[in-house]
C-alpha cells in the first residue's frame, strides 16, 4: 500500500467493482474520450464486476496494473493511475491516470504519479515510462511535466476520440 495525506493507492481488487463502477460513473463525460475502453467496460454495476475479473487476471499476468487512489476521510475512490501496454523486454511501460472532478486542481494526480512511479521502478525497474497526452489536455500535461517526463514529441492526428474528432497526442517519456 502508498499512502500519501489522507490517500491510499492500492491495485484494484476484485471486490472493489462497486466503487470501481462508481468513481468511473461519476466521470464517465470526462473519461470517455481518452479512456474509452474502461468507459465502455464499466456501463453497468454488473458489467464492471466481469471487467474487475478481468483485471484480475492481467495483474496476475503483469500485463496491466490499476492503481487507484482512495480518500481515507470517504472510503472511497477518487482516481486511478493506471500501468498498460507493458513491454517486459526493455522493460518499459505507459501511464494513464485522471482524478474525480471534485479533487482536480489540488496536485493529487501528481503526487499519486510520483508514488506509483518509485515503486514501479522499486519492484519492477522499468528503465522507461511514458504517457500519451491529448494536446490540449493542459492539466495531464501539467502530471507529466511535474513528473519529470520529458516531450518526445507530437503525434498529428493520432487518436480519435469517442466523439470520432482526430486528435494530436502528446509523448513524454522519462528513463531510468
Amino acid at each position: 500500500m502508498i499512502t500519501f495525506d489522507h490517500f491510499n493507492i492500492n491495485l484494484l481488487q476484485a471486490h472493489e467493482g462497486e466503487a470501481f463502477h462508481d468513481l468511473i460513473n461519476l466521470n464517465r463525460v470526462r473519461l470517455e474520450d481518452f479512456f474509452a475502453g474502461t468507459v465502455a467496460k464499466t456501463l453497468t454495476l454488473d458489467d464492471t464486476l466481469k471487467y474487475c475479473e478481468e483485471i484480475q487476471e492481467r495483474i496476475k499476468a503483469k500485463s496491466y496494473f490499476p492503481y487507484v487512489i482512495t480518500d481515507t476521510k470517504t472510503n472511497t475512490f477518487v482516481g486511478l493511475v493506471d500501468v498498460k501496454n507493458i513491454d517486459w523486454n526493455v522493460p518499459k511501460a505507459e501511464l494513464g491516470y485522471f482524478i474525480d472532478t471534485n479533487y482536480s486542481g489540488r496536485g493529487i494526480t501528481s503526487k499519486a504519479v510520483s508514488m506509483v512511479i518509485e515503486a514501479l521502478i522499486e519492484i519492477y525497474q522499468f528503465k522507461k515510462l511514458l504517457c500519451r497526452v491529448g494536446s490540449k489536455n493542459l492539466g495531464s500535461i501539467n502530471v507529466a511535466l511535474k513528473n519529470k517526463f520529458e516531450l518526445e514529441g507530437t503525434i498529428r492526428n493520432d487518436y480519435r476520440t469517442t466523439k470520432g474528432e482526430i486528435v494530436d497526442l502528446n509523448y513524454y517519456g522519462r528513463i531510468f
